[in-house]
């Protein structure tokens, strides 16, 4: 199937899980992706591993001054974006105690600005019928003890998705989100926890999975290129959980 033959997405944090599989998926099927990360090397890396489909671009998400300076890297290769995945991001845990300003300011200047004005910034890049797809998480719908900045910034990434689609309607872009539930990434990583509590919680949160395991990233994948795929046409403003039922089913 080629359903993005000629297409590009640009898809930030694309160098690892998500992202990645996203990518991945969407040269599959014909197109191009242009993908960010925060490192040359990782983004050198995922670029080898993807192919010669594939450009890199290195951009932190939470830094304002790379995000207004990306459209015009993004036009070195392309003049138009056909996919916006704003996928770049990560969780850290610190209960209500313990959160300080740096916690709070790290999560929402890359979740909460970054999204806004990565979306802001690349869409004198996206014609009609082109797609955002925004990345929230499940987290929007359970009580996850120590998250609640996290949760607290992919709520008002949620609330991205009504608005942005309310306004970009006139101009045919179509906004949806993806909500994943826990799928085998490296986001623990960025948690602050240690090899040892990330394996604990692991173990603790498979029991709690209606299916008994982690997501896999494709499956995120497929969920997203459906949402950015003419499949979904008349499918805008809404958010598509993917969680195995766990937000859902008690």
């Amino acid at each position: 199937m080629q359903r993005f033959k000629g297409k590009y997405a640009l898809i930030t944090g694309g160098t690892n899980g998500m992202g990645f599989a996203t990518a991945q998926q969407f040269i599959s099927e014909g197109g191009k992706v242009i993908i960010t990360g925060r490192s040359a090397e990782t983004v050198n890396q995922a670029v080898e591993k993807l192919g010669a489909s594939s450009l890199g671009i290195v951009s932190n998400a939470a830094n304002m001054k790379d995000i207004f300076s990306l459209p015009e890297q993004v036009k070195q290769y392309t003049e138009n974006i056909d996919l916006l995945f704003v996928n770049a991001g990560y969780g850290k845990f610190a209960s209500v105690e313990s959160a300080d300003e740096t916690h709070f300011d790290e999560l929402f200047d890359m979740l909460v600005k970054g999204t806004f004005f990565t979306v802001q910034q690349v869409l004198p890049l996206m014609k009609g019928g082109s797609a955002i797809v925004l990345n929230t998480s499940v987290v929007t719908e359970m009580v996850v003890p120590h998250f609640s900045v996290y949760s607290a910034a992919k709520s008002a990434v949620q609330s991205f998705i009504k608005t942005f689609a309310a306004e970009l309607t006139e101009k045919s872009i179509r906004v949806n989100g993806i909500s994943p539930g826990y799928i085998k990434t490296n986001g623990f990583n960025n948690t602050g926890l240690s090899p040892e509590q990330i394996e604990e919680a692991i173990q603790s949160i498979v029991s709690t999975i209606p299916f008994q395991r982690f997501g896999q990233p494709s499956e995120i994948a497929n969920a997203v290129l459906f949402l950015a795929s003419q499949e979904a046409s008349y499918i805008h403003g809404t958010e598509l959980t993917v969680d195995a039922g766990i937000s859902v089913i008690k």
